[in-house]
């Protein structure tokens, strides 16, 4: 076997200083109304200001227990809770006496309780489709991602990317959150996870954003990379040791596919016919080139 790479390491700064750190925690409480209670949020920083600097990812944790590499390993109390939910969900969703399920997916940042004051047309047509599947029998799940530009404290934090370090440093499902020393509490994705996993079939819309997908599907789907090769024991990484997860990698790793077996559809839906009318006459007109117009041809690997 290759010998395991020893991390690279040196990217990360210093963590915040006291003073920075004050700073950074009364931003989220920058209303007067918060005046009434200063003495108390003095407390609580000052509590949130030990759990930082002493790195309290896991505040509650309980040992393994069977059927981990290492059951006296201590795991995070809400990882675990996850992985429980996770386990029920793929058993009820192999069960064959149960109703059929799909998994609808608004990918539209847009809704009519935010700055955006309008139902988007992405949401519209998952209510299109739940009519279309509720007629044939089948049980239909909503998971409306715009909510997170307008539900109170409620996100999907950004992919930390351990795939790139070591597949088996990323965990099914994901262990990178919460974090409460760090204030990344309050991810969605534990519930997400259960609702992938309990569907049979899953529909994604979305539209299309300056040419791109939507940050807010954009999001889950970088956090659903643990479903495809995420390693369901943490144990054997001892939490997040890069050196123990690239040697497992080395040994070989057999990725395993959490959600197989489902049925997957997409819609993607934009202006495409009137963007095309204009880039036609555009063209033609000679007042755009051609999207190939002066490339290179690429080197010879």
């Amino acid at each position: 076997m290759p010998q395991t790479p020893t991390p690279r390491l040196g990217q990360a700064p210093a963590k915040l200083g006291r003073t920075e750190f004050h700073l950074q925690f009364q931003r989220a409480y920058a209303d007067p109304a918060f005046d009434a209670v200063k003495s108390a949020l003095a407390e609580v920083e000052e509590v949130a200001w030990d759990n930082y600097r002493h790195g309290h990812k896991a505040p509650l944790t309980a040992k393994a227990g069977p059927g981990f590499a290492d059951p006296d390993y201590l795991l995070s109390v809400e990882w675990k809770a996850t992985r429980d939910r996770l386990l029920l969900a793929d058993k009820t969703q192999r069960n064959p006496a149960t109703r059929s399920r799909v998994l609808l997916i608004c990918g539209a940042a847009r809704n009519d309780g935010s700055c955006a004051s309008e139902i988007s047309k992405t949401f519209r047509m998952t209510q299109w489709a739940r009519e279309i599947l509720e007629a044939e029998g089948i049980e239909v799940d909503l998971l409306d991602l715009s909510l997170l530009t307008s539900s109170y404290d409620l996100h999907i934090h950004p992919c930390k990317a351990c795939v790139s370090t070591a597949m088996p440093l990323c965990h099914w499902p994901c262990s990178c959150y919460p974090n409460h020393g760090a204030r990344q509490t309050n991810d969605w994705m534990a519930e997400i996870y259960e609702k992938w996993t309990a569907a049979h079939g899953v529909i994604i819309f979305t539209p299309v954003y300056w040419y791109q997908t939507p940050s807010v599907l954009k999001l889950m789907i970088d956090r659903l990379v643990c479903a495809d090769g995420g390693n369901p024991d943490p144990t054997t990484t001892q939490g997040k040791k890069a050196e123990l997860a690239k040697t497992l990698e080395l040994a070989g790793w057999n990725y395993p596919k959490h959600l197989a077996g489902r049925a997957y559809g997409l819609v993607v839906h934009g202006d495409v016919a009137r963007a095309v009318a204009h880039t036609v006459a555009g063209l033609r007109a000679g007042i755009l080139t051609a999207a190939d117009a002066g490339l290179h041809s690429p080197r010879p690997k």
